[in-house]
């Protein structure tokens, strides 16, 4: 038999395997969150899907859905616990409900500066809590910055009695309300795409949150007033289900871990910027940017952390954390 035509078949067979072995090794996560696509967390896990393509040689991607086209926060975090989707990002606020010591990120000024913050979260201190909701199937990746979060109202505020019975609007989270309460306001819990209708009827008298997200609510139409008091610095964490991190080889594991790590510099960068614009932005549509002096606002909170000390674990955290340079 003529070997020219013998290894015809055979090597038509092996391209013929070997493309399917492309094929079928190809391994795709989808990703939903609620925010729009000009966001820079949405951005931020745009430049991760790019990186994470580029690790794997494209045998592992990211679909992402924004804009809660997969659903409301709770419900993303729901399909993640049972496997239906890949991964999500929630505020450290919501993480509460499945990792209780992250609420300690929720704290009033808990961290000194921003680059505390960042070593705080990329420490072994951050690191050690985005796990600490594996029982309940859901396991941390990285932190995004979400900035800092201050008061705007429809009335002046300078100081911390300006609040005493001002109606602020907070998120579902216990710390959150003590921190209102503490500064004399009367905290009231309302979801975030209700809330923008409640400050026109009312029902609240301000809410308080980060630049962006005060211009991109469009919040500042109602609001005329933005006390940059930075009382919290509660970050975003990116989640992923435990069911689907563990279908993960541990080489895939580690091209997805080190593309969340190289996204969030990448975030934190452009979260910055737009902190900038979105200041500039407000004072450009009529608002009264306040800057107070934030030791009056420090000052009238620290009796919350004294209030962990019957929680051993919670303030050896606090502890720690303060400790951190």
């Amino acid at each position: 038999m003529d070997n020219r035509f013998y290894w015809i078949p055979v090597l038509f067979l092996s391209l013929l395997f070997s493309g399917c072995k492309e094929i079928t090794t190809v391994k795709s996560l989808k990703l939903a969150h609620g925010l729009d696509n000009t966001h820079p967390v949405h951005k931020g896990m745009e430049f991760m899907a790019e990186r994470l393509a580029e690790k794997s040689a494209g045998e592992l991607k990211l679909e992402i859905y924004p804009s809660q086209q997969l659903g409301t926060e709770r419900q993303c975090l729901e399909l993640l616990q049972i496997g239906s989707l890949a991964m999500t990002k929630v505020s450290a606020a919501v993480m509460e409900n499945f990792a209780p010591n992250i609420q300690v990120f929720s704290l009033p000024y808990i961290f000194k500066s921003r680059e505390h913050t960042y070593n705080v979260l990329d420490g072994e201190i951050g690191q050690r809590l985005l796990v600490q909701g594996s029982k309940y199937w859901l396991r941390g990746l990285t932190y995004f910055d979400a900035g800092y979060r201050s008061f705007y109202t429809k009335t002046r505020v300078e100081k911390p009695s300006d609040l005493d019975g001002q109606k602020i609007r907070v998120q579902e989270s216990v710390t959150a309300m003590n921190l209102v309460r503490s500064l004399g306001g009367a905290p009231t819990p309302i979801s975030w795409g209700e809330l923008y209708t409640a400050l026109q009827q009312g029902v609240v008298d301000g809410a308080e949150n980060n630049p962006p997200s005060f211009y991109t609510s469009r919040h500042y139409e109602v609001c005329k007033y933005y006390t940059l008091n930075e009382h919290t610095a509660v970050p975003d964490i990116l989640v992923i289900g435990t069911v689907a991190w563990n279908s993960l080889t541990a080489e895939e594991q580690g091209w997805l871990q080190e593309a969340a790590y190289e996204a969030t510099v990448y975030q934190r960068k452009l979260w910055q910027e737009a902190e900038a614009e979105a200041l500039a932005k407000v004072q450009e549509a009529g608002v009264e940017i306040i800057r107070p002096n934030k030791e009056l606002f420090a000052e009238k909170t620290r009796d919350i952390f004294e209030s962990y000390r019957d929680k051993p674990e919670m303030y050896q955290l606090i502890q720690e954390i303060q400790a951190v340079q």
